[in-house]
């Protein structure tokens, strides 16, 4: 596991309480996928219901809430595939 992947792990699980309803993936483009579930955030790369994509960049910006992921999404810098309701129960993650 890159330590790019390894330190967004470990972001992700600090800001999420309890998990995840449901099953998102994060792919920070040219470095890797992380899992967000029921259990939490970890690495992989496994089917989701909703799948965020992002440049490093604009992962780290949303993460340290420089970069709304409303905005980023409006603008083309942040990809969703899948099931929008889901993408938007992680805003929480974001603030």
């Amino acid at each position: 596991m890159s330590d790019v992947i390894e330190k967004a792990v470990e972001t992700l699980n600090a800001k999420i309480d309890g998990g995840f309803d449901g099953v998102a993936k994060f792919v920070i483009e040219d470095e890797g996928a992380i899992m967000v579930d029921s259990e939490g955030a970890h690495a992989g790369d496994t089917q989701a219901e909703v799948t965020l994509t992002a440049s490093l960049d604009t992962f780290r910006d949303m993460m340290e809430g420089d970069l709304n992921p409303t905005t980023a999404f409006m603008t083309g810098k942040l990809r969703i595939e899948g099931d929008m309701g889901k993408a938007m129960q992680l805003a929480h993650i974001f603030t």
